[in-house]
């Protein structure tokens, strides 16, 4: 099911109201979702690999106990953000300051940052960590079993 992006996301709790919740592809509706974006994002941080490491870790972390609840939306939230630390350590890895298109909408020469390819290593391990947990592809299975 796609991600549904007609819902009121400032009027939604999805903890209470994990019905409403599809999971969509990749990344989406990871900026949207509440709780979860707001108790997530202020762990999300990829400047320096010692800060990807500190972040994935603590990420993964609120994976496993979200796991432990039961919460799949939860998991499936913090997993988004494992996701999102990977794709955007690799933009700025790939890319002087993230932007990959000029003001022309031209792609921007590439330049390699290593430092932001070691943070996106740490997130991808994290990240496959995460999409890969038996019990995580278990709960999302049975969420869209019944929720779509």
């Amino acid at each position: 099911m796609p991600f549904d992006y007609s819902l009121d996301y400032n009027e939604i709790d999805f903890r209470k109201q994990p019905e409403l919740y599809s999971v969509g592809r990749g990344e989406q509706g990871v900026l949207l979702v509440e709780p979860y974006k707001s108790e997530i994002l202020p762990h999300w941080r990829f400047k320096t690999p010692d800060i990807a490491e500190e972040s994935s870790e603590k990420i993964y972390e609120m994976f496993l106990a979200y796991k432990e609840n039961g919460d799949f939306v939860g998991m499936d939230m913090a997993r988004k953000f494992l996701q999102m630390g990977y794709t955007r350590s690799r933009r700025y890895t790939n890319y002087k300051g993230g932007r990959k298109y000029n003001k022309q909408g031209d792609v921007n020469k590439r330049h390699i940052d290593n430092e932001k390819a070691k943070s996106a290593k740490i997130f991808e391990e994290k990240w496959k960590l995460a999409r890969e947990d038996h019990e995580y592809l278990a709960y999302k299975k049975k969420h869209q079993k019944k929720y779509g």
